[in-house]
């Protein structure tokens, strides 16, 4: 496995980069959040990688970051969801955009990214649900998740929509554990 490539950028072909090193030049798939990170032709360029290897074809694909090949590959690994589709993803946006769509069961977010339709957008949510959004949430954002995080997940697994979690996340006072907040919110979302 190739995991990472530090050279000399050779040339820019969006959505193809080249970059050489060891004497060896490699085509590297990237999406446009790192193409936009990359230094300009000639100077010194390093890539997290990710070699898919199919019968047809050996693909290297390249990421700015560590967390954004791990979305990346968190993201192929969804039903009906091929490499192409994850670079538009994570071209459309980014990776903390993509954990919090993920997180908060948002599909309007993730819809906006040509390519990802509503029956995609929902198969990513429920595929993705605990996995990817939990996961970069800790290393991303790095933040400790907080009660109010928790209570608006309950909402949303309890069928309410987005919008009317949100309405009634606003009214919670501060201070609030995660039971008596969940207990505050259905009060509210009852009084309509």
């Amino acid at each position: 496995m190739i995991g990472r490539i530090t050279g000399t950028l050779l040339e820019v072909t969006p959505p193809t980069v080249c970059i050489e090193t060891g004497g060896l030049g490699y085509e590297i798939d990237v999406p446009m959040s790192t193409l936009y990170k990359l230094p300009p032709v000639g100077q010194q360029a390093s890539l997290y990688t990710h070699l898919a290897i199919r019968e047809d074809a050996h693909v290297l694909y390249g990421f700015s970051s560590s967390h954004e090949r791990m979305a990346f590959r968190a993201l192929i690994k969804v039903t009906g969801i091929g490499a192409r589709t994850a670079l538009s993803l994570l071209s459309g946006m980014s990776v903390d955009e993509l954990s919090s769509a993920i997180t908060l069961q948002d599909s309007s977010r993730l819809i906006k990214v040509p390519g990802i339709g509503k029956k995609t957008a929902e198969r990513l949510l429920l595929e993705l649900r605990g996995k990817l959004g939990a996961d970069l949430d800790m290393s991303v954002i790095g933040r400790v998740a907080r009660p109010q995080d928790d209570v608006m997940n309950a909402l949303l697994a309890l069928g309410y929509s987005t919008a009317e979690s949100q309405k009634a996340m606003k009214g919670l006072p501060e201070g609030l554990d995660v039971s008596e907040g969940i207990r505050h919110a259905l009060k509210s979302l009852s009084r309509g």
